[in-house]
């Protein structure tokens, strides 16, 4: 019976606390060199793009990805700090055989993840992630390790931020500016931190530039798209048009209206989605979310006869279904935005703009694109657990849910999941009162934390 070898990557490549088990250089190391090693097994270039966010730990994995990469003879690209969406467009762009980045996305500075793309820019396929890992753990190196002149090259890429801002400006109409539009822009002091406010600055936009003072530990800290709070009062406090938020590594973003409303990826989705549809760009009237989706989102769609095929939550699970449905629009609540016209994976710089864009065309403020969603009230609590056995095991939980349900009938919905990223389960309850639902997602919290929370 063959030995089952033990996960370290999950939903969204390979996460935790920086060195901390499996993020630790050793493992950083031996996946390079087990990507080296599926990379030379087949024809291309033999190089690879490297791109991080700002966090203190990304040069250690940066230089151990590189050392594994370069001893399988595979070429490096560096980009250095770089947005997500940035690295799939670079990668492409090179004709690489793969792009990696080194990042935690929306988590603290102490985190840390390296997730891989494809030479096409889509995230690799589970089959490729089992191989790797099956080498990570086996360390069967030695016998394909290059020597002399076969041994890889690294290298900076000094062009990599201008290529990225002309491809993301591309997306925007030639013959129209941000003129007169004032933003107020919320870096999250991460990857986006140089290249975001240039994209709008060269577009004639004024902008009040926040989060954009990196120090390697201040990445999301009350700031960016987890805290849409900080551009808001911006928003407010400048009397600007809108607001946006991306994350730490700008492949999601959050916005806000001229009254400090808060417009979450399920409106921009929505928005997006009416403006396609009526210029006859929506491929079969179909877009792609999650189960985590506003319930007024649904109503929405259905009442503009747009088909809504729900994924998993993640991106990767959105990105899926869309290639198997043919659509070109996805996305998530989270703020994560698939153009697939435009990129392969989310990208908030791309998504604000098709925003700006439509409020421009339209000649009207966020507010009133924001109209089209009449939210269904959600309340959402993350519980810190210890384990992460199958739901149905959980008998309290489950007697818990079910009187929930039981009580919101056909007027509301409860959704209990674990994060794939995180130690963490994720209650959501939607209804027509807020209190309510707020109460219900309380109770079954509390349920779960005495089953299996943390303390």
């Amino acid at each position: 019976m063959s030995k089952k070898i033990p996960k370290i990557f999950g939903t969204d490549g390979v996460r935790g606390r920086a060195n901390v088990y499996p993020m630790v250089v050793e493992v950083a190391l031996s996946l390079g060199r087990a990507a080296g090693k599926l990379l030379r097994n087949h024809n291309g270039k033999h190089r690879v793009v490297i791109g991080k966010d700002t966090r203190l730990s990304c040069y250690m994995f940066e230089n151990a990805l590189i050392a594994g990469l370069c001893s399988m003879g595979i070429d490096t690209l560096m980009l250095g700090p770089f947005p997500t969406p940035g690295v799939a467009f670079i990668t492409r762009a090179y004709r690489a055989d793969a792009g990696i980045v080194i990042s935690a996305s929306h988590n603290p500075f102490y985190d840390n993840g390296i997730k891989f793309f494809s030479a096409e820019g889509f995230k690799l396929p589970d089959a490729w992630e089992a191989e790797m890992e099956k080498l990570v753990h086996t360390n069967e190196f030695g016998e394909s390790l290059p020597l002399d002149f076969d041994i890889g090259k690294n290298a900076k890429v000094n062009d990599a931020d201008g290529r990225y801002i002309e491809f993301v400006k591309a997306t925007f109409p030639k013959r129209q500016t941000l003129k007169h539009l004032k933003i107020a822009l919320d870096c999250a002091n991460g990857a986006g931190y140089k290249v975001a406010p240039l994209i709008f600055k060269e577009l004639d936009a004024e902008v009040f530039l926040y989060g954009n003072t990196p120090n390697g530990m201040n990445i999301n800290e009350k700031c960016g798209s987890l805290h849409p709070e900080t551009v808001r009062q911006a928003v407010l406090f400048h009397k600007t048009d809108v607001g946006i938020a991306l994350d730490g590594d700008a492949d999601r973003v959050i916005m806000v209206d001229e009254n400090g409303q808060f417009i979450d990826g399920d409106i921009i989705l929505a928005i997006c989605a009416k403006d396609m549809k009526e210029k006859g760009l929506l491929l079969n009237d179909t877009v792609v979310s999650t189960i985590m989706c506003n319930y007024g989102f649904m109503k929405a769609m259905a009442g503009l006869g747009i088909k809504v095929v729900q994924s998993q939550v993640g991106d990767r699970y959105v990105i899926q279904e869309m290639l198997k449905h043919n659509a070109v629009l996805g996305g998530e609540q989270s703020g994560h935005l698939i153009f697939l016209e435009q990129n392969t994976t989310g990208d908030g710089l791309v998504s604000a703009l098709q925003v700006l864009r439509i409020m421009i065309e339209k000649n009207c403020k966020l507010s009133e694109l924001a109209s089209i969603i009449e939210r269904y009230p959600q309340a959402n609590i993350s519980v810190k657990v210890k384990l992460k056995p199958p739901l149905s095991d959980l008998t309290k939980t489950s007697s818990q849910i079910k009187l929930v349900e039981k009580a919101l009938g056909d007027n509301g919905r409860v959704l209990v999941r674990y994060s794939g990223t995180e130690n963490i389960c994720r209650v959501m309850v939607e209804g027509p009162n807020f209190d309510q639902v707020h109460k219900y997602a309380v109770e079954i919290s509390e349920v779960i934390s005495q089953e299996i929370g943390e303390n």
